[in-house]
């Protein structure tokens, strides 16, 4: 009776101090009905901090019942401070309007000093967190529109990820970029939707993207099938309530001419936003014979039916005519790498151009139920296209005296990707505990169709890369009369998963220490040709961060992923999928009441069940081998003055074989990284102290060392590529309505390039020499 009574009287004391919490919403804007979006809301002498939403919403649950002085800060806004009354079982409804910094706001917009933004502080809604970035137990870096625009850069594989540590765009085939991450592949995302395929997708346009998300890791609970070194994800540009107006007109070395138009704007009374983002750009090369056309077009609709619910419909196309693999060069091993001049093409004048069309519609429903709990659908149709040739050396022909012999094949692929999830975020609390509920499913449909069963040489005599003799190649007629799904020889591949998730981010104290417990089950199914491969596997997630300071937070993650593998072994038995379990730990840091992010992060990710020769049968394969990566990874982004914004970041990456049948492939490095990588990109804007006012300077470097190749010839070795590094700069000038930017690359004019070895030759793609981009853009 003794225990009973106890246990009841924590149970009242329990509820009664449940029953007195209420909660505070309210909604941050200016006074002139500017949505604020990423505002810090603090409540004073509190560890309570939060962030406005995209549409400048906040939400803070679980406070105890009384007075509170509310705390509003947004650059370039002066602060607000609010007092609230918070009563038991009620949300309370605070509304804050800020006023413009007129003082800021003129050395913003007349005299050049410019806002800080380079920092994110929120996720974009597309990776289904509702926490911000610092408190998330992950390493996620973010690229915003203002770095990417300041970098000069118009597609994903122009150096998006020289503003991330440890990423790095190993290689590209086309308009294709293949990202490299902690050692792996990482799968290429947009609006949170997977498109990995073996081609594509197409490397996005800078003209319809917002921002680019780095998530590190495995991330089992977006992409639990996959490699684990994680994905970027590509936030495309959305309606928005406020009206958008810019045009953009660059020119740049090599006869690049290039022209974008934004607009933006809202009917029917604020309900229905839209936004139309156009792209038109030609583009030479350092190589002779190499032309790139591109067309881009992404309108997106919005309508608001009521504040608790929306529908969102967008269509992005995307057009590359270009020669296909114009940029392969070939030599032979002897000679090395480098052995031609930079501007050498080992095609010709009327080598046929590749088509490239990518065609994708994706749409989003969104319902709030309450101030606590969210439903978000979404669906994606991509449809890709292509048809070209591409050219490679014969194999052999590859001579000491420079004499190949060249041939081209059928470069013609259909890819089509159906996509659909379905996702709910919730927040309730347990007594004195908080708990944050992401639960969801996920379905993805991949089907690619490929032909490269078409190939001819084209030189009836060798083609010298000493002394090229351009006009002689005699190029095929392929055979197009069937479709491609129709052609003999053809690949097909498919790939379907289906994912089922479920995380509980619990907080305790306040929020200040933070548990997340997830787990996602994975089935695939993936096929190519004949060979089919079915798995399913139950991948956990535990995260734990804790607030040292408000703004400074240690974490810790344990994450797995799982990747299915086709074929048979020796007895005919099928090969388990490969497990990776990654363990990393880190620390997270914003200064300056915001304005810049720091993070230290440390890991291990261990690749187990990868396929080995089997040492009895070398025509076969067994599953004993395993690959380790390790690492330490920094990254400093943000204001380090009013006038300087910076971009930081170093890492130091180790793969190498742990187990394989074969003991001196032990400790050998795994291809595809470098150990060292470090970046930098420095941007000062002169104030009006000076008479520069307007003015800004950036100058930024890209060094990787100890650089391994994409891949290894066969017998698990390959050269180390040199050491790389490029300096660029860039001045600029603008107001409240013009932007006018010269961009210099590669300003020491060296001679830079990706490549590997292939048995006795060796395959490399040459990046141009020094170069130039001026642009402007205007805003109505």
């Amino acid at each position: 009776m003794k225990k009973l009574l106890l246990l009841s009287i924590i149970l009242l004391t329990s509820l009664n101090n449940y029953a007195q919490k209420g909660n505070l919403k309210g909604k941050i804007s200016s006074k002139n009905g500017i949505i604020l979006a990423y505002a810090n809301i603090s409540i004073d002498d509190s560890n309570y901090k939060t962030l406005s939403n995209q549409s400048g919403e906040y939400v803070i649950n679980n406070l105890e019942t009384g007075e509170y002085n509310v705390t509003v800060k947004f650059i370039g806004y002066k602060p607000s401070t609010k007092k609230v009354s918070v009563k038991p079982n009620q949300t309370t409804v605070l509304n804050i309007l800020l006023t413009e910094n007129q003082e800021n706001l003129k050395e913003v917009v007349l005299e050049g000093h410019k806002k800080n933004t380079y920092v994110a502080k929120a996720p974009s809604e597309s990776l289904r967190f509702k926490t911000p970035l610092i408190k998330i137990p992950q390493n996620i870096q973010v690229v915003n529109k203002e770095l990417i625009s300041d970098q000069a850069s118009f597609t994903m594989m122009d150096g998006i990820t020289r503003n991330v540590s440890g990423a790095q765009m190993i290689e590209h085939w086309g308009s294709f970029s293949r990202i490299n991450m902690r050692g792996f592949r990482i799968a290429p995302m947009r609006n949170g939707m997977n498109l990995t395929t073996s081609w594509g997708p197409l490397a996005e346009d800078m003209s319809i993207v917002e921002r680019v998300e780095f998530v590190k890791g495995p991330a089992a609970y977006m992409l639990a099938s996959g490699e684990p070194g994680g994905f970027y994800n590509v936030v495309t540009k959305k309606p928005s309530s406020n009206r958008i107006a810019e045009v953009n007109f660059s020119v740049g070395s090599y006869n690049t001419y290039r022209g974008a138009v934004d607009y933006g704007n809202t009917l029917v009374d604020g309900k229905l936003q839209y936004r139309v983002n156009f792209m038109k750009s030609t583009q030479g090369s350092h190589r002779d014979f190499e032309k790139t056309d591109r067309t881009s077009f992404a309108p997106s609709l919005k309508y608001l039916f009521t504040d608790k619910t929306s529908l969102s419909a967008e269509y992005i196309y995307q057009k590359v005519k270009m020669p296909y693999g114009g940029a392969y060069v070939f030599g032979p091993a002897s000679a090395g790498f480098a052995s031609l001049d930079r501007d050498f093409s080992a095609i010709e004048e009327d080598f046929q151009e590749t088509d490239m069309k990518e065609n994708q519609f994706y749409t989003n429903f969104t319902h709030k139920f309450n101030d606590n709990w969210e439903l978000q659908a979404q669906y994606s149709n991509l449809n890709y296209k292509q048809e070209g040739m591409s050219p490679w050396a014969v194999w052999g022909s590859v001579k000491e005296n420079g004499d190949i012999t060249r041939y081209v094949s059928s470069s013609d692929a259909l890819i089509v990707i159906n996509a659909t999830q379905l996702f709910v975020n919730g927040s309730f609390d347990t007594g004195n505990i908080s708990h944050k509920i992401l639960a969801g499913v996920d379905y993805n449909n991949k089907i690619s169709w490929h032909d490269w069963s078409q190939s001819a040489v084209i030189d009836e005599t060798p083609f010298n890369i000493y002394n090229p003799v351009y006009g002689n190649a005699v190029f095929p007629d392929f055979d197009r009369s069937k479709s491609i799904k129709e052609r003999d020889g053809l690949v097909k591949y498919t790939a379907l998963t289906k994912g089922y998730y479920l995380q509980d981010e619990i907080g305790f104290f306040k929020d200040r220490l933070r548990l997340s417990l997830a787990g996602r089950y994975t089935d695939a199914d993936i096929s190519q040709g004949a060979t089919e491969d079915k798995g399913s596997l139950f991948t956990p997630r535990v995260g734990l961060s804790f607030d040292i300071l408000s703004d400074f937070t240690v974490y810790g993650l344990y994450d797995q992923a799982f990747k299915p593998q086709t074929g048979a072994s020796k007895t005919n038995e099928t090969f388990d999928a490969e497990i990776a379990t990654d363990i990393e730990g880190g620390l997270k840091k914003t200064w300056f009441d915001g304005k810049l992010n720091t993070s230290l992060t440390v890991f291990q990710i261990t690749k187990d069940n990868i396929l080995v020769t089997d040492p009895t049968d070398a025509n076969f394969s067994v599953q004993l081998g395993q690959v380790q990566s390790k690492g330490l990874e920094f990254d400093l982004q943000g204001q380090i003055t009013p006038e300087l914004n910076v971009v930081l970041n170093y890492s130091n990456t180790n793969v190498e074989i742990t187990k394989d049948t074969d003991p001196l492939l032990v400790g050998t490095k795994v291809a595809g990284h470098s150990k060292h990588i470090t970046n930098g990109w420095f941007n000062y804007n002169f104030n009006a102290a000076t008479k520069l006012k307007g003015f800004g300077l950036s100058l930024g470097y890209q060094y990787l060392v100890d650089r391994s190749s994409w891949a290894w010839a066969t017998d698990g070795q390959g050269p180390i590529l040199p050491d790389y590094f490029r300096l660029d700069g860039g001045i600029s000038w603008r107001n409240d309505k013009v932007n006018v930017r010269l961009n210099v690359n590669n300003i020491l004019d060296e001679y830079l390039y990706s490549g590997a070895g292939y048995g006795d030759y060796l395959y490399w793609q040459t990046e141009p020499g020094t170069n130039a981009k001026l642009s402007i853009a205007y805003k109505f």
